[in-house]
């Protein structure tokens, strides 16, 4: 119901040892705000910054009690603002620990931590596990969906390097979830989606050794159809062939008073000249406008392919692909780029191709909950927009975002990525979780039947 009395906000205040905030408190915005603005006029009763384990029992005691809807935030970056609701938020952001053991490989982190947090653990041992390229993204929510980098095709998704987790159900009980104790929830946990089936306290991951790499950006004209074309079957042509040690991101964008443009930004976990006997084929069959081979260590590279975007509002549409883009795909998207609407993001909009396959498909689809292990590649398509772009602007984008989806549905499947969460997307269920739906179904009856953790594409909603 999200109605709570002044009374009972105060009571929560007393009850816990961390902050309850209110609208027009100090701070209230900064643990509130979606990271996508699309979602920015969406305001919670309240925000409790939690201090410790404690502060989130009573947080779901205090939400069962009033009937007040509550979600759990880390990071906050839910591309569909479901990080944040209108009942009250539970801000983990100050459990933010991370404990690395050289040793063993074993990382342990806290429910509230962000990558850069976890980097920061591993880099003194030289070590790793798949992380995302945003310093400021939510450990929990990259992991609960799967969560892929650079180095998957060798080290396999976030959730496949998971060993066990913490998790407090509706009820206030604490689980140790690994493949021993509670194994199906061990099992929901990679892949299933964040806030579904409680709030996960820790995670503890197995990291193996890392050693010097290399990277490279590759950038041609897109407004140079057949260079763009030769640039685009090169590259996936060479991804095709090349090691698990070797990945890379293929996109072509496009904003604003901008001509297009096509990127390749790509890993190898190996030597430079590797990289560049690689990319041979690719240099020689599309020369780039710029090309930048270096050999880097691990932690350059990942402030490398570090991924910031500009604030402001956007819409994502995901499939994955099981054969490259033939070039009348690509132009279909070339295509589609002359006719983007426009918007005042610099983000502007644009299609990405981040190639898949290697460590991510040696896992069976029902191992984890995380089904989509035949994909070669993850295909991402967006469009932006700023605070100012008119409502008849917004929309025209996203029209034109859905008419490239389906300009693109001949060469691309039906699974969409959870972790890159698509309000606008009709058939989620079978698109996120496919045939393991069902036992995800099961698990949350089983932990949550009063669907105390909910939202717009919750599983079991």
């Amino acid at each position: 119901m999200n109605r709570a009395s002044e009374a009972d906000w105060e009571r929560l205040a007393k009850t816990v040892t961390g902050r309850v905030l209110r609208p027009g408190d100090a701070g209230f915005r900064a643990s509130s705000a979606p990271f996508n603005t699309r979602f920015a006029s969406v305001t919670p009763a309240g925000v409790l910054s939690v201090a410790d384990h404690a502060d989130v029992a009573h947080a779901l005691a205090w939400a069962r009690d009033t009937g007040v809807g509550l979600v759990a935030r880390s990071g906050g970056h839910s591309y569909a603002g479901h990080s944040v609701n209108t009942g009250l938020v539970i801000d983990l952001r100050a459990l933010d620990t991370v404990s690395a053991d050289g040793s063993t490989g074993l990382v342990t982190a806290a429910g509230g931590a962000r990558t850069a947090d976890v980097y920061a653990a591993l880099q003194p041992h030289e070590m790793a596990f798949a992380l995302g390229n945003g310093a400021s993204v939510g450990l929990a929510g990259l992991t609960l969906g799967g969560g892929s980098a650079a180095t998957s095709r060798t080290l396999g998704l976030t959730a496949d390097a998971l060993v066990s987790t913490t998790l407090m159900t509706a009820d206030g009980q604490v689980l140790t979830c690994d493949d021993r104790q509670n194994p199906d929830l061990y099992w929901a946990c990679r892949g299933g989606g964040g806030g579904n089936f409680g709030i996960n306290l820790s995670f503890t991951f197995q990291a193996r050794p890392v050693a010097d790499v290399s990277t490279c950006l590759l950038l041609w004209d897109g407004a140079d159809a057949p260079a763009a074309l030769a640039a685009f079957a090169a590259v996936q042509e060479a991804a095709g062939h090349a090691p698990d040690a070797f990945s890379v991101r293929l996109g072509v964008s496009t904003a604003a008073g901008r001509d297009p443009v096509v990127s390749a930004v790509g890993l190898h976990l190996g030597p430079e000249n590797e990289l560049r006997e690689l990319l041979a084929p690719v240099l020689a069959a599309a020369p780039p406008v710029r090309a930048d081979i270096a050999a880097r260590t691990f932690w350059e590279a990942k402030d490398y392919l570090l991924h910031e975007t500009s604030a402001g509002a956007f819409a994502a549409r995901t499939n994955f692909a099981c054969a490259p883009l033939p070039d009348e795909a690509v132009a279909a998207v070339l295509a589609r780029l002359a006719d983007w609407p426009g918007s005042g993001n610099p983000d502007g909009c644009g299609l990405a191709l981040y190639t898949w396959g290697g460590a991510i498909n040696r896992v069976a689809p029902d191992a984890t909950a995380f089904v989509h292990r035949d994909a070669r590649f993850l295909v991402s398509m967006d469009t932006s927009w700023a605070e100012h772009d008119a409502p008849a602007a917004v929309e025209a984008g996203l029209r034109w975002l859905a008419g490239l989806r389906e300009a693109l549905a001949p060469y691309v499947g039906q699974g969409a990525y959870q972790n890159f969460i698509d309000p606008d997307l009709p058939d989620w269920r079978t698109a996120y979780y496919g045939a393991n739906y069902p036992r995800l179904v099961e698990i949350k009856e089983r932990v949550d039947p009063d669907r105390v953790f909910t939202f717009g594409q919750a599983i079991g909603s």
